[in-house]
């Protein structure tokens, strides 16, 4: 629409509200033309330099030249989102784009080092481009207003008022502007900086990149050769479209799992509320397909989160980890530990270890005994095997279930094959025999079977580690409780032991309750160091028996000789019953070096013992003196004292 011409009537406006002819329009055209060679009032430039700046060069300039184009048809390949956006800026909004980023830079995508976006960059400028910026911007201040002045009552009017809004200018400003724009295909409502180059503080060329030589401007040109290298302000400024698109997708992937997930939680809750369906009236019921399809959703949320937040595959915060994904686990709120701010030595859980324990103090606060604390207990202690308190717990949920303890025992017994030297484990078998051996006290035949299953994971185990204390003390309670005193097969048991390794003490140890622990022939009370009549000879006399024949198997070994001497004190005799056996592994004590021969200084120490018991302290004392000169030197100090005791030490002389 042509604008309004200066000095006209009211009969000159009410004919330019009408639309104009062609001959209107020339005639219009060529009077602005004509008229736009004449310079400017020094009013109407200092209102319009105090508007929008300089104004626009003489129409004649930009009639003979055409703008340069301001857009390209198609944009440059780009690999990474800051490259694209930077193409999406130019191609935009080309001129602001031109002084932020300078000419030279922009073809190699980069700003100028501490350029200050709009300053120093008008003089890169031909005339024509200037006249083009200057066009744009007022172009792009109309596109933002309404097409005609709320104040205004003629299309003339309209027009002159929109031109001094927006540029302080007339209506041939204003069509010049038009014109300009519409020669060089400038985009008026194109997005603003902070749609393109982010909302961040500061600069818009440091927004955009970060640069090494950035203070190289007050150091001078020899800053440095990485002056002006460009590092990307941010791993996410510098992905790959393909890697940025990826990750939108998992964007949208995670927000459609977790609508319905929460889908599910909102259906869950109802059907723990007994709420009914409006449509059927029928009460909600979650079916265990959709269950199973949650599992799999949670799974895929907690992957996703940790793909996106770059956290590790072990991650358990809430809803990451693997029992807050369950969602049977939906209505317990875990208790948290919390340790005080600044511990001095606060320990760093593994992060599936740490969520199992809140969600275990929950359900122990509740005293809750479930299937799935069952499952919770075991989570745990396939992590921990050593956490006492998760192990009484487990009993409690067992005994309140009526589990059966065979199936616990079964589950217990590949624990415990993988945690040899764990006390734990046996304390919680012991539990368990306390609780099932009144189901079978009744049956001996239960008894039976049950002590010959127990026996034989008994000697697995041993097979393992023949030393285990655990397994050894639990052997004993057990042999006591399931009265397996006369036993044939737990004797067998410890004979076989026995001739596989004569040097297992804790066998013989075992083999001497087994025998004189026997509450037919023991009388409560006695200690195991001291005689007992109850005990009948021939036991003894087995026993005997059967430790010199271990004993010549292996005359240095301390075993059999500590056990045959308790032996003779739990029957009431004497050592010197044994004076004649003894003296086969003594040969020439005192007669020369080549003439002694000691095959065991086990059974002369016995020897010792044995001329003491009858009186003969002058061999007892020669018997220690040897061994700690020639046959025991390294405890030459406990012969001593022993000598000592016997008044015939070096002291006592």
């Amino acid at each position: 629409m042509p604008p309004k011409k200066k000095g006209g009537g009211k009969g000159k406006a009410s004919q330019a509200s009408k639309p104009p002819t062609a001959t209107t329009e020339e005639k219009a055209t060529s009077k602005d033309n004509a008229t736009a060679d004449k310079p400017p009032t020094k009013e109407k430039a200092k209102a319009n330099d105090s508007a929008i700046g300089p104004a626009l060069p003489p129409s004649s300039t930009t009639a003979t030249t055409d703008p340069p184009p301001a857009t390209s048809t198609t944009l440059p390949e780009t690999q990474t989102i800051l490259e694209r956006t930077r193409a999406r800026f130019t191609a935009a909004r080309p001129y602001e784009a031109h002084l932020i980023f300078g000419p030279q830079q922009q073809q190699q995508s980069g700003p100028l080092p501490g350029k200050e976006p709009g300053l120093g960059g008008l003089g890169d400028l031909q005339p024509q481009e200037r006249s083009a910026w200057l066009a744009t911007r007022i172009a792009a201040r109309i596109a933002r207003r309404p097409a005609l002045s709320a104040t205004a009552t003629t299309v003339g009017s309209a027009t002159a008022e929109l031109a001094r809004v927006a540029c302080g200018g007339g209506a041939k400003t204003i069509k010049e502007v038009w014109r300009i724009v519409n020669e060089g295909s400038v985009p008026l409502r194109a997005a603003g900086e902070k749609q393109f180059l982010g909302s961040a503080t500061g600069p818009v060329s440091r927004r955009i990149v970060r640069w090494e030589g950035l203070s190289s401007q007050a150091k001078g040109p020899s800053a440095g050769a990485g002056a002006g290298k460009q590092v990307p302000s941010s791993s996410r400024e510098s992905q790959t479209i393909a890697a940025a698109e990826a990750r939108w997708e998992r964007r949208v992937r995670l927000t459609c799992l977790s609508a319905e997930s929460r889908c599910f939680r909102a259906q869950r809750d109802r059907e723990r509320r007994g709420v009914c369906d409006d449509r059927t009236g029928e009460r909600v019921v979650v079916t265990e397909q959709e269950v199973v399809e949650e599992k799999r959703r949670r799974l895929e949320i907690a992957a996703l989160r940790r793909e996106m937040s770059g956290q590790g595959a072990g991650s358990a915060a809430r809803g990451v980890g693997k029992i807050a994904s369950d969602p049977e686990w939906d209505d317990v709120v875990p208790v948290v530990l919390e340790e005080p701010e600044g511990a001095l030595a606060s320990i760093a859980y593994p992060a599936d270890y740490a969520e199992a324990m809140s969600y275990l103090r929950a359900v122990m606060k509740a005293n809750e005994h479930s299937e799935r604390c069952l499952w919770l207990t075991e989570y745990i202690i396939k992590m921990n095997a050593s956490h006492y308190t998760v192990w009484l717990y487990r009993a409690a949920i067992i005994f309140a279930l009526k589990k059966s303890i065979a199936d616990e025992i079964e589950w217990l017994n590949k624990i415990a094959l993988a945690n040899l030297k764990n006390y734990q484990i046996w304390h919680h078998r012991h539990l368990l025999v306390e609780n099932h051996f009144p189901s079978i006290s009744s049956d001996p035949s239960a008894i039976a079977t049950f002590a010959a299953s127990e026996r034989q994971f008994l000697e697995r185990i041993l097979a393992e580690d023949t030393k285990n204390y655990h397994v050894w003390s639990y052997r004993s309670y057990l042999v006591n409780k399931l009265g397996l005193f006369s036993d044939p097969d737990e004797l067998a048991s410890i004979e076989r032991m026995i001739d596989d390794d004569v040097r297992n003490n804790s066998a013989w140890s075992h083999r001497f309750f087994l025998v004189f622990s026997h509450p037919d022939r023991a009388t409560p009370g006695v200690a195991a160091t001291e005689p007992d009549p109850k005990v009948p000879p021939e036991i003894v006399d087995r026993e005997v028996a059967y430790a010199q024949s271990k004993i010549r198997l292996a005359p240095q070994n301390q075993s059999p000789w500590n056990y045959l001497r308790g032996v003779l004190v739990k029957g009431g005799r004497k050592l010197s019953e044994v004076e004649g056996f003894t003296e086969e592994f003594v040969k020439g004590l005192g007669k020369g070096e080549e003439e002694e021969d000691v095959k065991s200084t086990h059974a002369l120490d016995l020897l010792a013992e044995i001329y003491a018991e009858q009186g003969r302290k002058e061999e007892a004392d020669l018997s220690l003196q040897r061994l700690g000169q020639k046959w025991d030197r390294i405890r030459f100090g406990y012969w001593e004292w022993r000598r000592r005791c016997l008044g015939m030490g070096a002291a006592a002389a």
